[in-house]
């Protein structure tokens, strides 16, 4: 996880020195900021345009293996411009609340998908082949010097089965889902979907000979394997113990469940009951507190995006969507702010966002407060997502200062319902000649 921050310091990133090349430009930076008050940070005579300081909170910080692993409200100070989750969940992130707080929360959606794929291949062939088992069993005639005199006599006692010709249902075709099915059908697998928020990026993804379905119920039903892609929502409508008894019920004897997404998913006691009576697997990477010590479980650590490339996707796509924000205002895999895509600033101009609540009359205000202060509106873009509002003004900066900019900022910020607010100024050499006046 990835908190950017503006503050006048140096910064105390703790990525691994592949990732800090792609953050080391971010340092030293005065800002002020809203969220119902007006502070000054640092040295506005020292500012120094595109420098953001970087803060981690994961296993690679020393910092963050001390804390508590859902993020805190006391931990994102009033200077945090931006959260970064390196993966697709963001279940240890307030969310909501960084929302409330005008605070954008970005994930890394695919950048993981090739390592989790894989994964899930394997697990295919764990719930296929016995070889955990045949493992176990060679390590225990090894110790009794054994080995070699057993080995072509004991084989017979892990017998398995093939993948190809066999049926894979694909519950959730997002990057993983869609990868994992154009691999099965390599295999020479039959392949069944379902997912009913199909984007059509994706759907052009998915091999020609999927079979999509119209329900989960439907696809798992004659499926010998069943890899479940989707996200953990609680609540309500939700996807928490989406596998339950009614689901489990109709899957067929012997299938094996993949569960490389979310331990919440699966229903343990409805699982454990259809393992006991009709035999199969289940693997996955998530702890399971009924299943664990189960003859039909393979339980492995979170092993999903542990590979040194899927960390580098990660945090690299991770970098780079918070300096296209900080840089530009450019809203893309954000989980609670609207997808925005900018124009280029208008030579001469300025760069403001706001972020605000989102209710009538928003933008009438902000754009009072820039004619209040005689500032040319040059153009501007507004989206909406649930109760955000995301509000971006380039404005002309002709007869203008900096100190015009912060006191409209100020005005801007203090209105009833903008949550946050900030200035993007551009031109570096522009701003330096202005704060040396």
């Amino acid at each position: 996880m990835i908190l950017s921050t503006l503050l006048h310091r140096s910064p105390t990133s703790l990525l691994p020195p592949r990732h800090l090349l792609a953050l080391r430009s971010f340092a030293d930076i005065s800002v002020e900021h809203g969220r119902g008050a007006w502070k000054t940070y640092g040295d506005i005579t020292s500012y120094q345009p595109g420098k953001f300081q970087i803060k981690t909170f994961n296993k690679i910080s020393p910092v963050g293996l001390s804390r508590f692993p859902r993020l805190q409200e006391d931990e994102v100070n009033l200077t945090v411009r931006a959260i970064a989750r390196c993966g697709a969940g963001t279940n240890n992130v307030p969310v909501a609340r960084m929302s409330e707080l005008g605070i954008p929360v970005f994930n890394t959606p695919g950048a993981n998908a090739n390592a989790v794929k894989e994964l899930v291949i394997c697990g295919m062939l764990l719930g296929s082949r016995r070889i955990v088992d045949g493992i176990n069993h060679m390590y225990a005639l090894g110790e009794r010097g054994e080995q070699k005199e057993r080995v072509e006599k004991d084989k017979a006692m892990f017998g398995g089965r093939e993948l190809k010709g066999k049926t894979l249902a694909v519950v959730g075709l997002g990057h993983i889902g869609a990868a994992t099915a154009r691999d099965a059908e390599q295999l020479g697998m039959h392949v069944m979907g379902y997912d009913p928020m199909l984007s059509i990026e994706n759907a052009l993804k998915l091999p020609r000979s999927i079979q999509l379905m119209s329900g989960m119920l439907e696809a798992v039903k004659n499926a010998d394997y069943i890899s479940l892609n989707i996200p953990y929502i609680k609540g309500e409508g939700g996807t928490h113990h989406v596998i339950g008894e009614e689901i489990v019920s109709a899957m067929k004897e012997g299938a094996v469940v993949l569960n490389f997404a979310r331990g919440e998913l699966v229903d343990s006691a409805a699982l454990k009951k259809h393992l006991d009576e009709n035999g199969g697997k289940y693997v996955s990477d998530f702890p399971d507190d009924l299943l664990w010590n189960h003859p039909s479980a393979i339980l492995l650590p979170h092993l999903g995006a542990s590979t040194e490339e899927a960390e580098d996707a990660a945090a690299s796509m991770a970098a780079e969507t918070i300096r296209d924000f900080l840089e530009t205002g450019t809203i893309r895999n954000s989980v609670n702010f609207p997808s925005t895509s900018l124009p280029n600033r208008p030579e001469n101009s300025i760069r403001f966002t706001v972020v605000t609540k989102n209710v009538p009359g928003m933008l009438a205000h902000i754009s009072e407060a820039f004619a209040g202060s005689n500032l040319n509106i040059l153009q501007q873009i507004n989206q909406s997502r649930g109760n955000v509002a995301y509000n971006v003004v380039d404005v002309d900066t002709s007869g203008h200062g900096v100190v015009d900019f912060k006191d409209v900022q100020e005005k801007i910020t203090m209105l009833d319902g903008v949550l946050s607010s900030r200035i993007i100024y551009g031109v570096r050499n522009w701003v330096c000649q202005e704060l040396g006046r």
